[in-house]
């Protein structure tokens, strides 16, 4: 099963279900109303300080969704002229945040720290917005390198940590606290329902933004706070992810395993690095061959079409994660050894692809 976000197998951790429990028998009410009402002393007040002590931010937030998170920041905090740059590959969240706004996004190509630089300096200063890791083929972003040019530009910068918080940097706590970049980035957003297996997003930045965003967002203001029961299982999943460093190791060692002997059976995935690994098969009539080929031998990814990707760059995305065995990996790597033919895996684009980018690097 290869289609669960849960990188570090921690969903099903007896603890967290208890925190939950002990929650829900300990309340004798349950506040069921927006968040800009609660007072500083509730569980999803200091959820949001622990998270943000974690993080290496000043103050958090918590949202309903990451999705809610990235909506209601860009609505909150730009007006119709601000210039909105946004990797053409960043999450949909970002992008429709852009429109709940009525803002013009100008997107820069993926990855591409020198076409953000050539972007700003057509159009001025403005947001920039990123995944640290994307969610379809699992490619990281050059966030140093982006943060500074958007930072020497005097830009607002955001960065979606959706699929790197709870995975990377020390425990877990992300690529921006990883590379040190807290003073320079304003806004990390997140789901929390990847590595945190619930159902949450959260905004950490200064107090000052925070109490901003509370009273200026609009999923902010119009939907109701965290159950305290979440709050009480997302807290103890903190707890577990901060002492997870053998799972994380895991997880890397999965993900360079799979990796590694996909790319020798001639699947092109070097587009990632991450725990997200894409078979691109290209148009969706080849995309569904592929899952029924997979899915008969007991393989499971997730299908992901236009708009979630560009147009015939459909693909099945397989996300690893520390609890995947070796008998496990072994079995996905035979499957797709196995199925080279049936899926017609010579004539991909992405195969292709790969075989003119050999032949470039050779002739240079």
């Amino acid at each position: 099963m290869m289609v669960s976000n849960d990188y570090l197998d921690i969903a099903d951790d007896p603890s967290i279900r208890q925190a939950q429990i002990d929650a829900l028998e300990g309340s004798e009410s349950t506040m069921v109303m927006s968040a800009v009402f609660l007072n500083g002393d509730s569980p999803q007040d200091a959820f949001e300080r622990s998270m943000a002590d974690w993080m290496g931010m000043e103050a958090a937030l918590l949202s309903t969704s990451g999705y809610t998170a990235n909506v209601g920041l860009i609505q909150a905090i730009a007006t119709p002229d601000t210039p909105v740059y946004v990797d053409m590959m960043a999450h949909a969240s970002l992008w429709h945040g852009i429109t709940a706004g009525k803002l013009e996004a100008r997107p820069f190509r993926h990855n591409s720290a020198d076409h953000l630089a050539s972007m700003i300096k057509r159009h001025g200063p403005g947001i920039v917005a990123i995944d640290s890791v994307y969610s379809t083929n699992g490619s990281v972003a050059p966030v140093r390198e982006i943060v500074e040019v958007a930072h020497e530009a005097g830009c607002v910068i955001i960065v979606d940590e959706s699929h790197s918080l709870g995975t990377h940097g020390w425990q877990g706590s992300g690529m921006v606290a990883g590379l040190g970049l807290q003073n320079k980035v304003h806004f990390v957003t997140a789901s929390l329902a990847k590595a945190f297996a619930g159902r949450a997003g959260l905004i950490a930045c200064s107090a000052r933004l925070r109490d901003f965003i509370k009273y200026h967002a609009f999923p902010a203001i119009f939907s109701s706070a965290v159950l305290p029961s979440d709050v009480a299982g997302l807290a103890k999943t903190l707890d577990l992810i901060k002492s997870a460093d053998k799972k994380r190791q895991r997880l890397f060692d999965n993900t360079d395993y799979l990796r590694r002997n996909l790319s020798a059976l001639g699947y092109n995935v070097s587009d990632g690095e991450a725990q997200i690994i894409a078979l691109e098969a290209g148009p969706e009539q080849q995309t569904m061959v592929l899952r029924d080929a997979l899915e008969s031998r007991g393989v499971f990814g997730s299908v992901f079409y236009s708009p979630a990707t560009a147009a015939k760059r459909s693909l099945v995305r397989m996300s690893v994660n520390a609890g995947l065995t070796q008998g496990e990996l072994d079995h996905v790597i035979r499957v797709c050894r196995d199925i080279r033919d049936e899926v017609d895996l010579a004539n991909w684009p992405s195969t292709r692809r790969a075989q003119r980018n050999t032949v470039d690097t050779l002739a240079a």
